[in-house]
């Protein structure tokens, strides 16, 4: 894998398709594209999956609740696309049970969301990772002993699948790579080039790191930004347009010990019956997401008082044997779903909750093709959409290149897929990861970690311990992250900042309990020694790292 210098060393030649943006969506279309065997640049302006993409619920699920919208084609595309990432993404894609608890008084009964259930096992065709079952209240208890039983008057317990949002849109960029492309993260795009009819043909596009700058020309232009698409497409055409309505997502972590679940509990707010969701997590359960619009920088999003307040006070309601205090709260993030604003409007008049989370793709006067909106479970689908339109687009200006081949994401793959067991046995995997390791030099956890975070290049990772036993230190004492995985991150995945590794590489910015403050020393230490950094950027690294953490814990502020 080429590093990220060597990434933007290759930039300058002329490509077909250059992609501005570096979430799911652009990491998919490059994946796409290339594999179709377009010459294909991407460019992120920070590192990849760094806004919506890592900020998600972290879930590939059909949407339930879309039922209830009568949102049927997006339901019927949600739950076939959750099937494909299970078999081309398995160590990353996996069966999550949701309970439903129904109580006395709820809007829709239990024979109600009952038929729904049977719905929307129909509309994967019956292939749900496990088929909904119908639970009583003492069944529900024994499942759930910590959700409340007052009124309750039963619950199904249906399946979708939880998943690693930020390893999902850096696998599918490593796949591109693989496949011949070029992605460029920290490299931001300045402005646009255009041929004397107005047309864009290219970016400028500026190192973070040193401010140079290049010009980058494209056949093609798309324009993947997410919460950035509406700045984007003005920067482009210098007109403000509001295709998007952006609303704010929120999440808090908190021990397993204060909030212990065994399955994703669907909860409906007190206060204005929103759905979230308490979700397992490791040694760790989060609660959310909030719902609200959003004005302001999607690169400062972050949690206020009033959005962990209200996802306690939800918490608080199904579980009130188990209060979380603010003390408990381990860490938040907030993230921006791009959503396509109705009548491409504002669309002022609707609740944030009732926006569709269908996509739109758009091609502007002057060429720039613009993908707005979508869920992360269906990146895939929309990724090939795009292309087609991009294949179409090049035809019209007569620069398709020959011999285009079918890009077959469907079922190749992702890297760490290859060779992955049959069966879905993680434990098998772990344990040949422990055994390469050497079991005196990594703890099992650890070998289970890298196992479920890389699939089967987790045996890469391992093989550097044992070449460096050192190197099966932990990140953070007492957590099986290991410094294999900075040395693998820099050489192998792109990452270039101690934000990198700890927020998107191993989220140990959302799981330890001080969020890693500490093991930012660590990490700029041996990332200084590896891409020769000098005191003063080791040190700039360390302090942006914390201003992360500091964003994430300003709610604090307002205490």
């Amino acid at each position: 894998m080429a590093t990220r210098e060597q990434m933007w060393d290759a930039l300058g030649e002329d490509v077909d398709l250059l992609i501005i943006g570096g979430g799911i969506n652009g990491a998919g279309i490059a994946r796409d594209a290339a594999r179709r065997g377009l010459k294909v640049a991407l460019l992120e302006m920070k590192d990849l999956a760094y806004g919506t993409s890592s900020r998600s619920s972290k879930l590939v699920h059909g949407g339930l609740r879309y039922l209830e919208q009568l949102e049927f084609s997006l339901v019927f595309e949600s739950v076939s696309e959750r099937r494909i990432l299970m078999d081309i993404a398995p160590h990353l894609v996996n069966p999550l049970g949701f309970l439903f608890p129904v109580y006395k008084g709820a809007r829709r009964g239990l024979a109600s969301i009952n038929m729904g259930m049977w719905l929307y096992d129909g509309l994967s065709l019956f292939r749900s990772p496990k088929r909904h079952r119908k639970l009583k209240a003492a069944d529900v208890s024994r499942e759930e002993p910590t959700l409340t039983s007052k009124n309750l008057k039963g619950a199904p317990l249906y399946y979708d699948c939880s998943t690693d949002d930020a390893r999902l849109t850096l696998e599918s960029a490593i796949d591109a790579v693989e496949n011949g492309a070029t992605v460029a993260t920290w490299v931001r795009c300045a402005s646009f080039l255009k041929d004397d009819t107005g047309r864009v043909i290219g970016v400028v596009a500026r190192n973070q790191f040193t401010g140079e700058l290049k010009e980058i020309h494209a056949s093609a232009v798309v324009n993947a930004t997410g919460p950035w698409t509406d700045r984007t497409i003005a920067m482009s055409s210098g007109h403000r347009t509001e295709y998007l309505r952006p609303t704010k997502g929120v999440h808090i972590v908190v021990p397993t010990e204060v909030l212990p679940v065994n399955n994703a509990v669907v909860c409906f707010h007190p206060d204005d019956r929103r759905v979230l969701f308490a979700i397992p997590w490791g040694d760790s359960t989060y609660i959310g997401t909030t719902d609200t619009d959003f004005e302001g920088d999607p690169g400062e999003v972050y949690a206020t008082l009033d959005d962990v307040n209200y996802l306690i006070e939800a918490a608080a309601a199904y579980f009130p044997d188990h209060i979380i205090k603010h003390d408990d709260v381990i860490s938040t993030w907030a993230g921006l779903r791009p959503l396509v604003a109705p009548g491409g409007g504002s669309g002022d008049d609707m609740d944030e909750s009732d926006i569709s989370r269908e996509h739109q793709i758009i091609i502007g006067n002057n060429g720039l093709i613009t993908i707005a909106g979508g869920k992360l479970t269906t990146f895939r689908r929309m990724s090939a959409e795009v292309v087609d339109t991009v294949v179409k687009y090049l035809r019209l200006s007569n620069k398709l290149p020959d011999n285009l081949e079918v890009a077959h994401t469907d079922a190749i793959p992702l890297p760490g897929a290859i060779k992955w067991p049959p069966d879905d046995d993680h434990d098998k995997v772990a344990k040949e990861i422990h055994n390469i390791a050497g079991e005196d030099n990594i703890s099992y956890e650890s070998a289970l970690l890298l196992a479920n975070t890389y699939g089967m290049r987790g045996r890469d990772v391992a093989r550097l311990v044992y070449d460096d036993p050192q190197l099966g230190q932990p990140l953070v004492e007492g957590r099986p992250e290991i410094m294999a995985q900075v040395d693998y991150g820099v050489r192998q995945e792109l990452a270039a900042t101690v934000t990198d590794i700890l927020i998107q590489r191993t989220q140990v910015f959302y799981r330890a309990r001080n969020q890693g403050w500490d093991a930012a020393d660590l990490v700029a230490d041996r990332m200084a020694e590896i891409l020769g950094w000098d005191q003063e950027t080791r040190d700039r690294h360390v302090q942006q790292y914390r201003h992360d953490v500091d964003l994430s814990r300003k709610w604090r502020d307002e205490l």
